[in-house]
């Protein structure tokens, strides 16, 4: 697949991937997923953003979000070398410890974009690291499976519509199913369904226009 230009527009939705080094594990144990979350709260706050479903996997991260008007690739930096930081000093590490630049991958805004992030929170059980996701402690799973408080989170825009009440909306959650368009456009440079991709094709090669650049990928 041709490599996506870096452009980040402001509030827009994408899928942020950060990977280890030739998948490299970049969280041994609790302390460094509980060091990582501080550091992530940290310039989440410098940087605002709005975070709808993450999982934190033991070699790679996963984030949906929406940007704001300041560039989210600061707050990436910031993140990924603060947290090389503490890697180094606990574990001595020497070398290249991200994969490169983290993954962008715009996401369309339609009803398959709460099934995009439950689709992320199942990673763990994909992996065959847990059986259930609510056993897995590092996602945004039981924030709305179980309504479990949680800071970093900004309720997913279609949650609401899963039940008149918490109760109602967390079943649903957990029922929730995902459809065949969000596994099949996971590996596409556009995440959704075809007129939310083409949607946000077009802004991207608007923006990609305007500053003198070629498109260099088709949905």
């Amino acid at each position: 697949m041709p490599r996506q230009p870096r452009l980040l527009l402001p509030h827009s939705f994408y899928h942020i991937i950060t990977r280890g080094n030739n998948k490299n594990q970049i969280f041994r144990d609790k302390k460094d997923y509980l060091a990582y979350f501080k550091i992530l709260k940290k310039y989440k706050q410098e940087h605002p953003f709005d975070l709808y479903h993450y999982v934190l996997m033991p070699n790679h991260t996963h984030f949906l979000i929406k940007t704001k008007d300041k560039d989210f690739s600061v707050f990436m930096k910031k993140l990924d070398l603060a947290y090389f930081y503490h890697f180094k000093f606990r574990y001595g590490w020497v070398g290249h410890f991200w994969q490169g630049r983290f993954k962008s991958q715009p996401v369309g805004k339609d009803e398959y974009f709460i099934q995009a992030g439950k689709y992320i929170e199942l990673n763990p059980v994909k992996a065959k690291i847990v059986k259930f996701p609510e056993d897995y402690q590092f996602s945004s799973y039981k924030f709305y499976a179980f309504g479990k408080a949680d800071s970093l989170v900004t309720s997913d825009f279609f949650y609401e519509q899963l039940g008149k009440n918490s109760k109602k909306r967390q079943g649903n959650y957990q029922k929730l199913l995902i459809d065949d368009i969000v596994e099949d456009s996971y590996k596409k440079p556009v995440w959704g369904s075809f007129p939310q991709r083409k949607n946000e094709q077009n802004k991207i090669d608007y923006r990609l226009k305007k500053k003198g650049r070629r498109k260099t990928f088709k949905i």
